[in-house]
C-alpha cells in the first residue's frame, strides 16, 4: 500500500482543485509533531485543499508491531492526540478536520457510540463507518445536532457509499459528504467509471 502523505503530495502536485486527504489517520500510533510537519507542509503545497480525517485506524494492522489494539486505549491515546495536536498545525489552518468511527467488534450493531461522537463535535464532522443505512445516518445527526447546541460552525457528516449508488437518501439523512468506496486495489476501469461520473 502506498504511503499516504508521498501519494497525497503527488496528487497535489498534478491538480487544482481536487480537495485531498487520508480518509482515516489513526492519530492513536503518530508523532503529533511528525503528523503537523506533514499536515502543513501538504496544505501548502495544495494551496490549502487538505482534509484531515483522524481515528482510531484498524488494529490488525498494528498489532504484530506491538501497538495497542485495544479499543479503549486506543481512544484513550487518539483524544490524547487531539489534545497535544491543539495549536501545532495539525488542522489548524481551517481547513476540515473530522473524526471516524465504527462499530466494536462483538458489540451491538453499529451506530454511534457515545465517546466518538463527543470527540467528534470538537471538530468539524463524523465519518460513521458501518452504517446500516440513511436511517442509521439521521439518528446521528439529531444527536451531534443536539451535541452542538448553540454552535453555527459548519460540521460535515461523511458517508461512503459503493460506486453508483443514490447518493440522495443520504443527502436527505444529513450526509454533506459522500465518498466512493473501493477495494483497496481497484482496477484501473473502475476508479476511471467513478471519476468520470463526477460527483
Amino acid at each position: 500500500m502506498a504511503d499516504p502523505w508521498v501519494a497525497l503530495s503527488a496528487i497535489a502536485s498534478a491538480t487544482d482543485t481536487l480537495r485531498l486527504g487520508p480518509m482515516v489517520t489513526p492519530l492513536a500510533r503518530r508523532r503529533v509533531q511528525k503528523l503537523a510537519g506533514e499536515t502543513v507542509t501538504l496544505d501548502h503545497l495544495s494551496n490549502g485543499r487538505l482534509t484531515l480525517g483522524v481515528g482510531l485506524g484498524n488494529a490488525d494492522d498494528v498489532e504484530p508491531f506491538g501497538e495497542a489494539v485495544d479499543p479503549r486505549e486506543r481512544g484513550r491515546l487518539l483524544d490524547e492526540g487531539l489534545d497535544r495536536s491543539a495549536g501545532s498545525g495539525v488542522g489548524d489552518s481551517g481547513r476540515c478536520r473530522y473524526s471516524a468511527h465504527g462499530s466494536r467488534s462483538g458489540s451491538r450493531p453499529a451506530g454511534p457510540n457515545r465517546r466518538p461522537v463527543r470527540r467528534a463535535v470538537r471538530l468539524d464532522g463524523l465519518f460513521p463507518i458501518d452504517l446500516p443505512g440513511p436511517e442509521g445516518l439521521a439518528g446521528l445527526a439529531e444527536e451531534v445536532r443536539r451535541a452542538r447546541a448553540g454552535s453555527d460552525a459548519p460540521f460535515d457528516l461523511v458517508v461512503e457509499v459503493p460506486p453508483g449508488a443514490d447518493v440522495r437518501p443520504w443527502e436527505a439523512a444529513g450526509a454533506t459528504w459522500v465518498l466512493t468506496s473501493m477495494d483497496p486495489q481497484p482496477p484501473e476501469p473502475e476508479v476511471r467509471a467513478v471519476v468520470d461520473a463526477g460527483p
